[in-house]
């Protein structure tokens, strides 16, 4: 008796779980079911994820609501398992977690470039399940102008090819990030306000909308849409933020640590954010959730509210004075003197060492273009961190290779430099440590990032593959490693800098 209950128990949670999988609007597929599903769904999303990933654990309640508002539009969300499914997720080139794709049909693949929440998530695959212009009338206009929180319409005659051809190439290129109708009724244009041709975007923040009626020219819609679309007064965080990054306009930022205190600051400073419009964007921030983001704009990471901008270009950083409070005639000024090249960016930087004794030169924020920008010699330089593990693994090899270079006939035109990125403002791009990049003699431009294995000969290899003497230096024979592990991102108590 006692087995049979047993055996009952266990059939009752598996037949529970299986009755809360039949509730999942996410399919899970295998090799054996992949292929015939995609064929028979006009439009897929597919997440291929491991159970182990925290990235992955996050993504599925939003994935899961996702999944269950685009089902009545026909638009399927699928998941496989990389950790039961390695060959097809091999098949599909999956090396990190979770990847999303989307696939129309199996030959037509593109990457997933869209945020990871829900809402995104259904605003992005809306995009790619409409043309690239859905053509309206005036019965259909108003839904339009409501299905997402950015639309551009555009108002042209339907014999004008030409303003056609224009908007048609603009919404293809940024079919990702916008919807794109027109019309063609003249009465309807009318009733909007507008005259043939022009491009009306519709928004659901601000004023509601803004007109585009000069030329009708692609670059000039696209830099239309760029700078109607972002909000006056944004709020940076995980989702905001590389488009801000991307943006290459400069970013003021408001911390503060209540949504009050954002409220307030972000409608003070809203006149400042109208003049700028288009050259330099606003946003407030969570000082209590992203504080320690303020430590890689050189402002302290314990006083709050605090202001400051950031070239997103240069990475430049232009704090305001922490001790000074915020008001909209002070921050006016400090805008006003950024903006006319009146405030020279904050450098953090260790100081320069006096001597270059060791066989691996030390670059600071100080040093870096005489050492790293020097137009003659090639530069290979390691961005490091002092806690991560990689780093101090690969530094005694990097220190023999600095020895090779400096016995060797290309020692005054080779520099082995490293440089430690938590103490010292640099212009590069460094999402994790450590970063190896060569800086070519003549060609300081266009920097050639490693990204083989960590060993010395493999390193001499890239020195004189990418460099411009082509420079070679006698290998110390050492054991083989095979290809580098990735590089370490922060430690937990650092993560909350790159969270955005």
């Amino acid at each position: 008796m006692q087995q049979k209950r047993i055996t009952l128990g266990l059939l009752a949670a598996l037949a529970s779980l299986v009755s809360a999988d039949d509730k999942s609007d996410v399919t899970q597929l295998t090799q054996a079911t992949f292929d015939e599903f995609v064929k028979a769904n006009p439009l897929v999303l597919a997440e291929f994820f491991a159970p182990w990933c925290g990235h992955c654990k996050a993504l599925a309640p939003e994935y899961e609501e996702a999944a269950t508002s685009l089902k009545e539009k026909n638009i399927m969300l699928a998941k496989i398992d990389c950790t039961e499914e390695t060959d097809l997720c091999q098949t599909h080139g999956v090396e990190g977690y979770p990847t999303l794709k989307v696939f129309r049909g199996l030959e037509n693949v593109t990457p997933y470039t869209g945020q990871r929440k829900a809402d995104a998530i259904h605003s992005y695959m809306v995009k790619q399940s409409l043309p690239a212009v859905s053509y309206l009338e005036k019965s259909t206009l108003e839904d339009f102008k409501k299905s997402d929180k950015v639309v551009l319409v555009a108002y042209f005659a339907e014999d004008d090819s030409a303003s056609k051809e224009t908007y048609v190439s603009v919404a293809e290129e940024l079919r990702d990030s916008y919807l794109f109708g027109a019309i063609s009724d003249a009465e309807v244009a009318e009733a909007e306000g507008v005259t043939f041709p022009s491009v009306v975007l519709y928004k659901t923040f601000d004023e509601g909308k803004n007109v585009h009626s000069k030329k009708f020219d692609a670059a000039e819609i696209k830099e239309f849409a760029k700078v109607s679309a972002t909000p006056l007064i944004g709020e940076v965080g995980p989702e905001t933020y590389s488009g801000y990054m991307a943006s290459g306009l400069p970013l003021a930022y408001i911390f503060a640590e209540t949504p009050e205190e954002r409220d307030e600051l972000g409608a003070a400073l809203r006149p400042i954010a109208e003049t700028y419009k288009g050259k330099i964007n606003f946003a407030t921030i969570d000082a209590k959730a992203f504080g320690a983001h303020a430590g890689n704009l050189n402002l302290k990471t314990d006083q709050f509210p605090s202001f400051a901008i950031q070239d997103t270009v240069k990475n430049l950083k232009f704090p305001f004075d922490q001790e000074a409070k915020i008001t909209h005639d002070a921050i006016k000024t400090f805008v006003d003197e950024y903006s006319a090249g009146k405030i020279e960016p904050s450098i953090k930087s260790e100081p320069v060492p006096e001597t270059q004794d060791g066989p691996v030169t030390i670059v600071v924020a100080k040093n870096y273009e005489s050492i790293v920008l020097d137009d003659n010699k090639d530069v290979l330089i390691e961005f490091y961190a002092p806690w991560c593990g990689h780093c101090k693994a690969l530094a005694p090899k990097y220190d023999t290779l600095g020895e090779m270079y400096a016995k060797s006939d290309f020692k005054d035109k080779v520099v082995i430099a490293k440089v430690d990125a938590t103490a010292n403002d640099v212009p590069d791009d460094i999402s994790g440590f450590p970063t190896i990049k060569l800086y070519p003699a003549g060609d300081k431009e266009n920097p050639v990032t490693y990204s083989g294995s960590r060993t010395i000969e493999d390193l001499v290899e890239f020195i004189k593959d990418n460099g411009k003497y082509k420079a070679a230096a006698s290998a110390v024979e050492e054991g083989t490693e095979e290809a580098a592990p990735a590089a370490s991102k922060a430690p937990a108590d650092e993560e909350t800098k790159d969270e955005l």
